[in-house]
């Protein structure tokens, strides 16, 4: 599914794109958002996708709040991407072989 409104498409994520479909190893991935986002940064999108794999997984909500510490309302955002959102979410999950679809 794609969005209507794709206005934060531009130069600047095409070539942060570009960039990290470059990275060949975990070891450089690291390296470089490390570089790139702060270390809060980095927990936040490391709970995200911890929530979409949990959900995916058909783990409740109150459990994964429980188990990552991220908000309800927060884990109910992230579902509401993961079913309606572009679909990034699931093409990963599936090319990981991760969740119950």
């Amino acid at each position: 599914m794609v969005m209507a409104n794709e206005d934060w498409r531009n130069d600047e994520t095409a070539a942060l794109f570009d960039a990290v479909l470059v990275l060949e190893t975990r070891e450089e991935a690291a390296h470089f958002f490390r570089d790139l986002c702060t270390r809060r940064e980095l927990e936040e999108m490391s709970q995200r996708w911890a929530v979409v794999r949990k959900l995916a997984d058909g783990h409740p909500y109150r459990e994964i709040a429980a188990e990552t510490g991220v908000s309800t309302a927060t884990i109910v955002r992230i579902n509401q991407w993961l079913r309606h959102g572009t679909g990034g979410y699931q093409q990963m999950l599936d090319k990981l072989g991760i969740g119950q679809e």
